[in-house]
């Protein structure tokens, strides 16, 4: 897997608290990437412990 470095903005509610994050499309896209990555070896694991 690879590093990914990310530049989240985060967005606020009026009390400071962190609501919700804005990523740019290619963040975005890199981190789907990722997820998809972890879930094909996820399954390939368990297929290969008869799960």
């Amino acid at each position: 897997m690879s590093s990914i470095s990310l530049k989240p903005h985060f967005v606020t509610d009026e009390s400071g608290n962190k609501i919700s994050v804005v990523l740019s499309i290619d963040e975005y896209n890199l981190l789907m990437e990722e997820l998809e990555e972890i879930e094909d070896v996820r399954l390939y694991d368990e297929a290969k412990n008869g799960g």
